[in-house]
């Protein structure tokens, strides 16, 4: 058995009961965190809280040469662990699907996860949202200014009239980072002011946390303002619905008439 668990957003409690039950009842544990991270704990304390050890996996070790841990899935319950939910922008379903081919039962918990967590903090109703996108370091692209990856999406959702979430990159054991290394919502919304100076951002901070913040303003205006540990993403908003627009500007400080209410 193969069971895939979401560790929710934040430190060692933001697991669900279900997900802490099937991870203490399993033989082995191993994690990723290069593509998310649990920023409120560490290893040692997911291990000594719910009385696992658990192997981390770079991201060779997952999606080049997962053999072991799926060999070991064939005879053993092994939990696959990732910060948010394992099927959600962390996604794992090619190793999912390996397991499938070689006959393995695999299972799903899932946990709290960025998206879900963003609508219910900013108000902006889930289903308005569209395709979302990550912006990346501009030395991982290597393009000048903004990757079209980015501002296509922004461009096609606004269009729509739906709300974007712009995920902030995250390098894990990158090469040209001496340690790992979080994209802050203010180099965020400063990149993406090159293109977009006055369009109405909202910063989403510590998502899950105790202590989440949730800032409202135009790219340019983000961009000169501090925002406090990571996890940070930003939020684009399209068209509001008059309901929407009374939490992002009670919620998040925004300015009534920079939005596009409809």
């Amino acid at each position: 058995m193969l069971t895939f668990i979401g560790l929710g957003l934040y430190d060692e409690r933001s697991i669900t009961v279900e997900g802490q039950e099937a991870l203490r009842d399993a033989d082995r544990a191993y994690a990723e965190f290069y593509t998310s991270k649990l920023i409120g704990t560490t290893v040692a304390d997911l291990e000594s809280t719910h009385d696992v050890d658990i192997e981390v996996r770079d991201r060779a070790g997952v999606e080049q040469h997962p053999d072991d841990i799926l060999e070991r899935a064939e005879t053993e319950d092994v939990a696959f662990l990732t910060a948010g939910d394992t099927m959600i922008s962390t996604t794992h379903v090619d190793l999912r699907l390996r397991a499938h081919e070689r006959g393995i039962e695999t299972r799903v918990i899932h946990g709290i996860t960025a998206q879900t967590a963003t609508s219910s903090l900013t108000g902006l109703q889930n289903y308005r949202f569209g395709k979302a996108t990550t912006l990346p370091f501009p030395y991982a692209h290597g393009a000048d200014g903004l990757p079209a990856s980015v501002t296509n999406t922004i461009d096609d959702n606004r269009e729509d009239g739906l709300h974007t979430v712009v995920y902030l990159d995250i390098k894990v054991g990158h090469e040209r980072a001496d340690e790992d290394e979080y994209m802050t919502a203010d180099i965020g919304a400063e990149l993406l002011a090159e293109e977009y100076p006055d369009l109405v951002g909202v910063v989403v901070a510590r998502a899950g946390s105790p202590d989440p913040l949730v800032e409202a303003g135009t790219m340019s205006d983000l961009s000169t303002r501090e925002f406090g540990d990571p996890l940070h993403l930003l939020v684009v908003p399209g068209e509001c619905h008059l309901l929407e627009a009374d939490a992002v500007v009670a919620l998040a400080g925004a300015d009534r008439s920079t939005l596009d209410v409809v």
